[in-house]
C-alpha cells in the first residue's frame, strides 16, 4: 500500500486519518483515539 497523499483531521479526542494513492483511490481510513495515536501512527516518508 503506497500512500501518495495523507490527511489528518484533528479533534479533541478522536483523530481521523485518510490516505489516497496516486490514482486518488482511498487506501487508508482510520479513526483513532488520542491515546492510540502514538502506538499506531504510520511513518510517512517525504517524496
Amino acid at each position: 500500500m503506497e500512500i501518495a497523499t495523507a490527511g489528518i483531521d484533528l479533534a479533541k479526542n478522536v483523530f481521523q486519518v485518510h490516505g489516497v494513492n496516486a490514482q486518488a483511490k482511498a487506501v487508508l481510513g482510520k479513526q483513532l483515539r488520542r491515546d492510540q495515536w502514538a502506538c499506531s501512527s504510520p511513518v510517512f516518508h517525504p517524496v
